[in-house]
């Protein structure tokens, strides 16, 4: 395990929200925030696989890190600009613990809630991963010729927390009232919302997994009627069912890791998108069901894996968006 329940909740309540020491540690001793840097810009070149390993196991202990805004979304961004001085002066700095938010404010891949007009940066981008403490701010905006991606100085612009349902990941409001920004290139956001989606997935399945292993726990020690509840065959069948989600939401999460370099990486994405969170929300559900009365304290950790579950649900676009989304692109031959 990479933290324990109590490190958890003193991060969460933390003034950053997350254990710094735990993050630099992260970072020298094993590199996660390097896996999918290559090696040319300072990072390991291993790639997302190696990456999604990592957070699994955050996942797992809901333990609040920039793993998935900084060295995820921001670097995926950085990498699918095109743009390798750039890369060359950012990445180094990122793959060694330094903080990225990307500020989009919007997970459509068409759209973005800042403008680029007479070399000004104009807008608000809500929703953004790690903005409150990002040492590098990069920001998706409109442009004459599409969406550009622009690096601003964080000092520049007003980070305002928003409350969240999920008090183990923070998300901030940025506002520019047009301050300068340094355009990087081009802002690839279908690929980079895929890739997102690929990562996100992971640390679904590994959160839905570690609830199941604390239900069937708990089951096996609850006594009632003289037995353990977990013999009861009305619970035996309950608890099968959360282990066909969660395993299927896990084959899900690692076929669209296969297809990272297919062309079906769309489809894939979007079918880990909706799987791994209906997966996550219902097996976190009956993880309180199945508790009774204790996972409704604040004490058990019950309720955080609930509110995870719901919050990644909506990260990156909720799952009836993603549905849509195969919708309009999955044809059925009679």
């Amino acid at each position: 395990m990479l933290s324990r329940s109590s490190d958890t909740r003193a991060a969460m309540v933390s003034e950053e929200g997350f254990d710094r020491a735990l993050w630099k540690r992260l970072c020298t001793e094993i590199g996660v925030a390097g896996l999918a840097v290559p090696e040319e810009y300072g990072g390991l070149g291993a790639g997302l696989a190696e990456t999604v390993v990592v957070l699994g196991e955050l996942g797992r202990e809901l333990t609040p890190s920039p793993m998935l805004g900084s060295a995820v979304l921001s670097v995926q961004a950085l990498l699918a600009s095109g743009d390798e001085d750039a890369c060359r002066r950012l990445l180094p700095g990122i793959a060694g613990g330094t903080i990225a938010a990307l500020a989009w404010g919007t997970w459509d891949p068409s759209e973005a809630h800042m403008s680029y007009v007479d070399g000004r940066l104009t807008g608000e981008a809500r929703y953004v991963l790690d903005g409150a403490t990002a040492e590098v701010l990069l920001v998706v905006a409109r442009t004459e010729d599409g969406l550009g991606l622009f690096e601003v100085d964080p000092a520049a612009a007003h980070r305002i927390p928003l409350p969240t349902m999920d008090p183990t990941r923070r998300l901030t409001s940025v506002r520019l009232p047009g301050v300068a920004g340094r355009r990087i290139g081009d802002f690839r956001g279908a690929l980079v919302r895929d890739l997102a989606l690929v990562a996100l997935s992971a640390e679904q399945v590994g959160a839905a997994r570690r609830c199941l292993e604390l239900t069937v726990e708990y089951t096996k020690s609850r006594v009632q009627f003289g037995r353990p509840i977990g013999s009861f065959q009305a619970l035996k069948h309950r608890m099968a069912d959360l282990h066909v989600l969660v395993e299927t939401a896990e084959s899900a999460a690692e076929l669209s890791l296969a297809a990272l370099t297919a062309e079906d990486l769309p489809l894939a994405a979007a079918v880990a998108k909706i799987h791994c969170s209906e997966a996550f929300q219902a097996v976190a559900g009956e993880m309180i069901q199945l508790h009774g009365g204790i996972a409704i304290t604040w004490e058990h950790d019950a309720h955080l894996y609930l509110k995870r579950a719901h919050g990644s649900a909506q990260l990156f676009g909720a799952p009836r968006e993603h549905l849509a989304r195969l919708g309009r692109n999955v044809t059925f031959q009679p």
